[in-house]
């Protein structure tokens, strides 16, 4: 039994030292709650490939303008695409490559599972 608790408290330890704190933790679900809708994915997969205005995105994707622009807004508001007028068209794209680097990663484990 004693071996059990020096165990326990050398993973206490471990873990207390890796654990981000609260507002890490929260900033890290929300990062991977893009990921959570069928929707985001798509519209994330098409801006890897590079920018794209909202009737660009429903086209290609076959999703009506309403839900792409909702969309975006919720991907613009948690940092992972940039926007850029030109004229009257606003293109949105992926703000950091991690994006991309996060969707492929997820794509190779399940290719692996």
């Amino acid at each position: 039994m004693k071996n059990l608790i020096v165990l326990e408290n050398k993973q206490k330890d471990v873990l207390s030292e890796y654990m981000p704190n609260d507002a890490t933790l929260k900033k890290l679900a929300d990062f991977f709650s893009m990921f959570s809708d069928s929707t985001r994915v798509k519209i994330i997969t098409a801006l890897c490939l590079g920018k794209m205005c909202v009737n660009d995105l429903s086209v290609t994707l076959n999703i009506n303008q309403t839900t792409v622009s909702h969309q975006l807004k919720f991907l613009k508001t948690y940092g992972a695409v940039s926007s850029e007028r030109d004229g009257k068209i606003i293109y949105y794209s992926i703000k950091n490559d991690t994006i991309n680097d996060v969707m492929l990663n997820g794509v190779n484990y399940l290719l692996q599972a």
